[in-house]
């Protein structure tokens, strides 16, 4: 129907370059008209490749912070013209283990694998024989293991930072729960950079806003705040950090229970611009972003890369965690 052999169909539909603007349209207008669907079992044997890109998440995929990471994936995996095969595991081994054999069994060319919030996991490379990259994770004891993650130290040295830029000498933190790498890496930040600027820290200021084992917490932020705020002028911090942007509401709604204004009494700075909190409050939260898209982009950029058997670096990348300057703080 379009008038072209066969080979010029096959560069079309699989996107190669060097042909004309013309002979591409009277292609795509006759696969168009045909309802034309390419046969992916018969390509599977042509040139050994699925053409499927396989996600395993634990809850990313159901969690409204992290899904972020999806749709970076989703963007560069679509725009490489292949295809996302995506299995939540709910965090359960047994499920992984079976999602993992599934991969295999439909000869997935590679496998991109996410979770809910930055920690350690158990991934040999040794055991899997499908080319991996780690987003928002990192392999326990192999740091050679290619993965992305937000750098939880430098965003929180960037949100105390900004805090006594503003003036501030008195500053409280809230943190996530304490078994937590990113709630660790923060902490240490947040102590690191008081000390360098020679600002006192104060134990009795620093508390934990969630109660309960990872994955089961309830949140206390709002207790925990209000007893911060709720003595003299003199004897309160004048600013808050937030382990994320649901403690820094929470702090938010304690400050003006107690007739407190923000910021003018007491400022806050959040945790992950989770927009529907952080840029819909009153005021508006300052708060320090988590590049989750960023972070799925360019994991599955990094493995669409091995797999077209380019030369690319390994081991951990951590990407820039920004400040938002709204008008809480």
């Amino acid at each position: 129907m379009a008038g072209v052999s066969d080979k010029t169909v096959s560069r079309v539909v699989n996107g190669e370059p060097n042909i004309s603007v013309k002979t591409r349209t009277r292609v795509e207008d006759a696969i168009k008209a045909l309802n034309y669907i390419p046969n992916q079992a018969a390509r599977m044997v042509r040139n050994r490749r699925s053409g499927l890109i396989g996600l395993i998440t634990d809850v990313v995929t159901t969690t409204p912070y992290s899904v972020e990471i999806i749709r970076g994936i989703q963007d560069r995996v679509s725009d490489a013209r292949q295809n996302l095969l995506i299995a939540n595991t709910s965090g359960a081994a047994e499920q992984e283990q079976k999602v993992w054999r599934t991969f295999q069994e439909h000869r997935i060319d590679g496998v991109l694998l996410a979770t809910m919030y930055h920690h350690e996991i158990a991934f040999d490379p040794a055991e899997r024989s499908l080319p991996t990259v780690l987003a928002n994770c990192t392999a326990r004891g192999h740091p050679d293991v290619t993965a992305f993650v937000p750098d939880d130290y430098q965003g929180g040295a960037t949100a105390a930072r900004h805090a006594i830029d503003c003036g501030h000498t008195k500053i409280g933190f809230l943190t996530l729960n304490p078994s937590i790498l990113a709630a660790k890496l923060r902490r240490q930040a947040f102590e690191d950079v008081m000390s360098a600027h020679g600002v006192p820290i104060r134990a009795d200021w620093i508390r934990p806003a969630y109660l309960g084992d990872v994955g089961h917490e309830t949140i206390c932020a709002y207790d925990v705040a209000r007893a911060l705020l709720d003595v003299p002028t003199g004897e309160r911090p004048t600013a808050l950090l937030a382990g994320d942007d649901e403690i820094a509401m929470q702090c938010i709604f304690a400050a003006l229970s107690l007739g407190l204004r923000v910021p003018e009494d007491i400022a806050i700075i959040g945790f992950d611009d989770f927009r529907v909190i952080s840029a819909t409050v009153v005021p508006p939260l300052t708060t320090v972003a988590l590049p989750y898209y960023e972070i799925g982009f360019r994991a599955a950029d990094r493995l669409l890369a091995m797999l077209a058997g380019q030369a690319v670096a390994t081991g951990v990348e951590r990407l820039r965690c920004p400040l938002i300057k709204r008008d809480s703080c």
